[in-house]
Formats: C-alpha cells, structure tokens, sequence
C-alpha cells in the first residue's frame, strides 16, 4: 500500500492552521479527501489531543468543521480537529485482476 497525500490548500485559522488534502484510496478506489485544523498550540510544539470527526453518509469533510464553527473553540481547548470525506466521490478507479 503506498500513500501519497496531496496539499490542496492551507489557511491561517483562529491562530492554527486549516489544511485540505487528498489522497488515492485503495480501500474506495478513488481519490479522498480529508481536513486537519492544527491549533496554535500544536504548531509550537505541544502536543494536543485530536478528534476524528466521521460525518454520516453523504457529508463532506466540511459538514462538521465549516457549518459547525468548531475551529475558535478547538483553538482555545487546545485540539486538532480530523474530518475525513465518509462518501466516494468521482469517478471509481477500476480493481486490477491478479
């Protein structure tokens, strides 16, 4: 298994950092995509407990962390927020026979 996990984008957030990333899934077949807040905290070098926030079926990784307006809080607590896409998306890549 080879993991090979694309920035797409990163954004300074209540301090921390917003970062978007993806990456080829040989579990789903396709590319998947993933969000980490890193708060201020952790970017100093303390280590902070995280959560990994699996949203339902059909949610995106924005679901959670954009429309719950978690990132002041998580930036005060100290604590690093994961929110994994739960859904495929696009197109599937086909499974190679052998």
């Amino acid at each position: 298994m080879t993991t090979n996990i694309k920035a797409i984008a990163q954004h300074r957030h209540h301090g921390g950092v917003l970062g978007f990333y993806q990456h080829a899934s040989d579990t789903n077949k396709c590319e998947m995509r993933f969000s980490v807040f890193v708060p201020p905290q952790a970017m100093n070098g303390t280590k902070v407990p995280s959560v990994y926030w699996l949203a339902g079926l059909t949610c995106t990784l924005d679901n959670f962390t954009t429309k719950g307006g978690d990132y002041g809080v998580a930036a005060e607590l100290p604590l690093i927020i994961v929110a994994p896409d739960t859904s495929p998306r696009g197109p599937v890549r086909q499974r190679r026979a052998g």
